[in-house]
């Protein structure tokens, strides 16, 4: 038997309760959370998610009737094996939970538990053990300000904010509901009283009509045309504004060497990178650039997902950040972030090229840049270094904004994403 508290707790008091259960529940949350990041957008993957864990890894404390002891009652209704009166032998110890052959006949009979995280719950599992390093510009790393928006409307406030628009179309729609007379309508009563004080003064119509309008002068007097009820107040809030935005440039190289494991390796890399610069700006622009021999920005989905393929020029994916950066952010007004990733692959002759437009035009407007190398081999790094990796080799003892690191298997996406994200490795 389990005793399941069903009350409800207002005001968030069950907050503390939520916090004890995460903690218990911790390692099968935190692997739930992963595989469900796995199998998201990498823009969605900052949202909650339901979680589903085992019940049997919760360890809930439980009150059950020893199977040895006491006398149980109950109806068995639908059965074609016992009759009224018939003992029901006991279940054999251990069975009452509902595993194993005695209380499932199908194996492991536990419900699954559900419950969702909310988006900061997932995001602080998700980035657990990162630390965050402070990559913004010295002079307005985290300054804000804050701008005034209409936020609806209010039943008070200043004079100066009052909705002429909105007061007088609900000061319409009391009136039409409480039936007050309008002008038009007096104005013809008054009309046809004048008329019938000239054709027939001592008619019983005359008398109606004079009744008729003592009764909507005084619905008039006794029904404002305006009514304080009938005000509304433009609202403002202060919502804050960065002074700084961010741009993060995500190059992968989706030639013919990069394999569908290589591309797995690149987007676990690109997600975390994502939340990391989410986590420090409100506004992020995000910007997808896929290479083979040429270079274009795509969205999301062909980032990810095109099948196209071809040979490799890496160069031509740092024209076309450059190309994007002269027409969109101005590098006094942006924080510029950059994340490559590639198998190592490139035209021989095409590493000076790179090298040059590194050190010329990419370098000098990036806050950092991040060269990521993911290998082939489940578990093995490339014993040679690649031409690219050779290329890039001295901008890492050069540049204390460049690093690069090479990544094997899953298993180390998140070692290199701390290396790569930390104040000591920045300042190495």
């Amino acid at each position: 038997m389990q005793i399941i508290d069903r009350r409800r707790n207002p005001q968030g008091k069950s907050l503390s309760n939520r916090q004890r259960f995460l903690r218990r529940a911790k390692r099968q949350i935190t692997e739930a959370v992963r595989q469900a990041s796995s199998e998201r957008r990498i823009k969605d993957v900052a949202d909650g998610e339901r979680i589903v864990i085992p019940s049997d890894g919760l360890r809930e404390p439980q009150f059950r009737h020893d199977p040895e002891t006491g006398q149980q009652d109950g109806v068995v209704p639908g059965n074609k094996t016992f009759r009224e009166g018939d003992r029901i032998p006991r279940p054999a110890k251990g069975g009452g939970r509902g595993a194993g052959r005695d209380g499932s006949p199908d194996g492991d009979g536990s419900d699954a538990f559900g419950f969702v995280l909310s988006r900061e719950e997932f995001l602080d599992i998700f980035l657990e053990d990162l630390e965050l390093p402070d990559l913004m510009k010295q002079t307005v790393g985290r300054s804000e300000h804050t701008t005034s928006e209409r936020a609806g409307f209010a039943v008070n406030g200043s004079p100066t904010n009052i909705n002429l628009l909105r007061t007088m179309r609900n000061s319409l729609s009391r009136r039409i509901a409480l039936r007050r007379p309008s002008n038009d309508e007096l104005e013809a009563l008054r009309l046809e009283i004048a008329e019938a004080e000239r054709t027939a003064p001592d008619s019983r119509r005359l008398d109606e009509l004079r009744i008729r309008l003592g009764l909507l002068e005084r619905r008039t007097r006794e029904i404002p045309y305006l009514d304080p009820m009938d005000i509304r107040f433009n609202r403002y809030e202060a919502v804050p504004k960065p002074i700084t935005q961010a741009v993060m440039f995500c190059l992968m190289d989706v030639s013919g060497s990069m394999s569908e494991a290589m591309k797995d390796l690149a987007k676990r890399f690109f997600m975390l990178l994502y939340l990391f610069i989410q986590r420090r700006y409100r506004h992020v622009e995000i910007v997808f650039i896929r290479h083979t021999h040429k270079a274009e920005e795509v969205d999301e989905d062909t980032f990810f997902y095109s099948r196209e393929t071809g040979g490799t020029v890496v160069s031509t994916a740092l024209v076309e950040m450059r190309r994007v950066v002269a027409e969109r952010f101005p590098v006094a007004d942006w924080n510029i972030y950059a994340a490559q990733a590639s198998d190592g692959d490139n035209l021989t002759a095409d590493g000076p090229e790179v090298a040059a437009m590194l050190a010329r035009d990419i370098l000098p407007i990036t806050q950092y840049f991040a060269y990521v190398e993911v290998s082939g081999g489940v578990g093995e790094l490339l014993k040679t270094d690649s031409n690219l990796w050779r290329t890039y080799a001295p901008f890492s003892t050069s540049h204390r904004n460049f690093a690069a690191r090479r990544v094997a298997d899953r298993g180390d996406i998140y070692p290199v994403f701390r290396e790569l994200f930390t104040p000591e490795s920045q300042h190495a």
